[in-house]
């Protein structure tokens, strides 16, 4: 494993998380859009360090008990290195620390390695969202722990 460092974003870090974040995702979102996003006060989001380099990073909105976990990315160069373990590990973990007892998030449904993840740390398919994601049109699951 890439020796990495997780630590909470900071407005520095938008223009990297943007290119990463185009990087990951089909339809990303803008730099503007997710910095507002990121800078909420029910928001919580993380980046993953290699060094300098912002090679993930990873959010949750904490709203009451439920963490709904909105993005985990990992920049493709180094996927499967435990990144995306660390992040959600991390991610967990300050929810339990802002009182969440479970979590829940959206993936598609065509994502193995993701699955995978969540599995790992106690998600379980609870549902589908027909056609949730464009480019391409693609059915989400909807995952829940309820005991995180």
């Amino acid at each position: 494993m890439t020796d990495i460092h997780v630590r909470r974003m900071t407005p520095d870090d938008a223009d990297a998380v943007s290119v990463l974040e185009k990087r990951c995702f089909s339809v990303p979102w803008s730099r503007a859009s997710f910095w507002e996003e990121a800078s909420q006060k029910d928001a919580c989001y993380l980046v993953a360090l290699a060094g300098e380099e912002i090679i993930g990073y990873a959010g949750v909105w904490i709203l009451g008990t439920e963490g709904h976990i909105s993005n985990v990315a990992v920049d493709p160069a180094h996927r499967g290195q435990g990144i995306g373990s660390a992040l959600l590990e991390n991610l967990i973990r300050a929810m339990k620390e802002r009182g969440a007892a479970s979590a829940t998030l959206e993936m598609r449904v065509s994502n193995d390695a993701a699955r995978k993840l969540y599995e790992k740390y106690g998600f379980k398919s609870v549902g589908i969202r027909p056609k949730y994601y464009t480019a391409p049109v693609e059915d989400a699951d909807i995952l829940w722990n309820t005991k995180i």
